[in-house]
């Protein structure tokens, strides 16, 4: 029987990061890379974003394994959250499965090794219809591998992040000898990395920057302080180098140091000079002539670090006059700005900014020619562009269609895709789960569109809070209307915008004591209505506007005066404004300085328990190692 084979986009089409594809051939689905994205500024408090874990919740059961090609985030960094749940097997490199397993480690408080399983370019991997193989890559973390997928209608080949350079080091060397291999098996589909596909250099074309680091670091006499993203093995390794050939001593600080710089180490892909390592309470007794500091991170993290160390605020680093700070990474887009501010908060302290230039960047990515080369050594029959934005999946589309692949035969997806091979044509079918999952501190899914939106109407225009108490049987008002804001307008200087307010909510609580059938429900929302048309007529603003309130009869009123007598209020947390004094304003005060403000009900999508695990049973008929090449 014909097997059945559909390839699916389950995050990094269109975006940068969050990569997670899937293969599936009968009833095995086999998940490559599960990767986060970090959130743009306009997903407020969003730690990370990850695919969409419905998908497991939907075909968990068929999900024959998740096959990583390298330590990055983007290829990892949803791990954790997938094995709350699912007890899915691990595969990977040694460095990779280790970086793996520290993540894991790092955000569940525990990690079951069972799962994980290290292999590495010689592993081939038998399930029911499908071997599994690997190949080395190129990329900026030593022990990179591509993915193959050997069906009975051919090669579906995932490349993972890479580039060609011929002249990489041992740890980072592309096996050319293994693509030559698969493409005489016949290439069916290739998912190939798409995120420096605009670029016009080759890799062997780009600057010695081992070579401009060593430069600038000789050609200061003060201390050095570093920021370098963690994650880029290689420009760790040049730093020490460069640090090692001026004799300087280096101490290093930093979130990801313990993660990734000293797990290469241990490892034996970083190699450090003997004895070059100090600790911070050794710093005082070398000359700065002898000190760098190497402080790493991911995303804008060095840079926060470098603007504590400027301003005082860093628990062991304080720049001073003569400092160099070296920022050795060329700034994404989405960090420009926060380079721009760090560098001026340097200067102010005394110290001095260099910072490779986009004229000195060297990427990890395949430029145009090396996925034009790629398409050269495996024939594919289809290409599927993946790993990047849309811009860049049509670039490496027309790279492809000059190195003459037929257009018709390349497919820009967009996640959620689902491509099903029907008589040697991919065909779309039903799509695949596929949406953000939003990481907000613990909770996972939690957060939607309609808290962000909230979230970004609080931080453009503020909260104003109305509270009062009624008593309904009577048709009363208690107590005069409290009325509070943050982040809207100043208080003290804003009365007939308070009492205007004030006289709303009371105009609407009589308007509806005169309805037939008092409903609670009407009244909050004609509260939110009213207050929210005068707020934009006497302000121009729309602020949240958050509606309180309580019943009470005049019994539960004189108890609660009695109650509240001895009580002083603390209104530090909130601005408040009374008409008249009142012994709702203790009560309301306290539910606002304790309560937590959502304008909507927001239901979790998905809910973990850890004590629930889901076994999922898997039929890997053999793992085999092929025979070491003889060099």
């Amino acid at each position: 029987m014909t097997q059945q084979i559909k390839i699916m986009m389950l995050g990094g089409v269109r975006e940068n990061g969050k990569n997670m594809y899937g293969v599936q051939v009968d009833d095995e689905i086999f998940v490559l890379d599960a990767g986060l994205k970090y959130p743009d500024s306009s997903l407020l408090g969003i730690d990370i974003v990850i695919p969409d874990l419905q998908f497991f919740a939907d075909y968990g059961d068929r999900v024959a394994g998740i096959f990583l090609t390298h330590g990055h985030a983007d290829a990892i960094g949803a791990l954790p959250y997938i094995l709350r749940d699912y007890d899915i097997p691990v595969f990977g490199s040694k460095l990779t499965i280790e970086l793996a397993k520290i993540a894991v480690q790092h955000e569940n408080k525990q990690c079951n090794d069972d799962l994980f399983h290290v292999i590495d370019e010689d592993t081939e991997i038998d399930f029911n219809n499908v071997t599994i193989s690997f190949f080395k890559t190129t990329h900026s973390l030593p022990d990179s591998l591509g993915i193959d997928v050997s069906t009975e209608k051919g090669e579906i080949v995932y490349t993972g992040d890479f580039k060609f350079d011929p002249s990489a080091k041992k740890d980072y060397r592309m096996d050319f000898v293994r693509l030559a291999d698969i493409s005489r098996k016949g290439v069916l589909a290739l998912l190939s990395d798409s995120t420096n596909s605009e670029s016009v250099l080759q890799n062997d074309q780009q600057p010695d920057i081992e070579k401009y680091i060593l430069n600038v670091f000789k050609n200061h006499d003060g201390r050095i302080i570093v920021a370098s993203k963690a994650s880029n093995i290689v420009r760790v390794q040049e730093i020490f180098q460069a640090a090692a050939a001026t004799e300087r001593k280096v101490f290093l600080t930093g979130r990801d140091i313990g993660r990734i710089v000293y797990t290469a180490m241990q490892m034996g892909y970083l190699n450090v000079p003997k004895d070059i390592l100090i600790h911070g309470k050794d710093l005082k007794n070398i000359p700065d002539k002898n000190i760098l500091i190497l402080e790493t991170g991911r995303m804008g993290e060095p840079l926060k670090s470098l603007q504590k160390m400027a301003t005082n605020r860093h628990r062991m680093i304080k720049i001073k006059n003569g400092d160099l700070v070296f920022i050795a990474t060329t700034p994404s887009h989405s960090v420009e700005t926060m380079v721009a501010q760090t560098s001026d908060i340097i200067y102010r302290s005394g110290g001095i900014v260099k910072q490779l230039g986009y004229d000195k960047h060297t990427s990890g990515h395949a430029t145009g020619r090396d996925l034009q080369m790629l398409i050269d050594t495996l024939k594919p029959k289809y290409l599927i562009p993946v790993i990047g934005e849309y811009r860049l999946l049509e670039i490496h589309k027309n790279l492809a269609v000059e190195a003459g692949m037929d257009p018709e035969n390349i497919y820009i997806t967009k996640n959620g895709d689902c491509l099903l091979l029907d008589d040697d044509k991919f065909y779309l079918t039903d799509p695949v789960p596929a949406e953000d999952t939003m990481i907000d501190g613990s909770g996972v899914g939690d957060v939607g569109n309609i808290v962000l939106r909230d979230r970004e109407i609080l931080s453009d225009d503020g909260i104003f809070i109305a509270a009062v108490t009624i008593d309904r049987k009577k048709k009363k008002i208690v107590a005069e209307p409290l009325v509070s804001t943050r982040g809207f307008i100043y208080i003290k200087e804003s009365h007939d915008v308070m009492d205007g307010a004030s006289d709303v909510i009371k105009t609407t609580i009589s308007n509806n004591f005169n309805h037939k059938k008092f409903d609670w429900t009407e009244l909050k929302q004609d509260l939110h209505t009213n207050l929210e048309k005068f707020l934009y007529k006497e302000t121009g603003r729309r602020p949240v506007v958050l509606p309180i309130v309580m019943e009470v009869n005049q019994n539960r009123h004189r108890a609660m005066v009695r109650r509240q007598a001895n009580v002083s209020a603390d209104h530090d947390d909130i601005e408040t404004v009374k008409a008249n004094s009142n012994s709702n304003l203790n009560v309301i005060s306290q539910i606002v300085k304790k309560g937590t403000y959502s304008n909507s009900a927001a239901v979790s999508k998905y809910k973990f328990n850890n004590n629930r695990k889901i076994k999922i049973k898997r039929d890997i008929k053999n793992v085999r190692f092929r025979p070491k090449k003889i060099n």
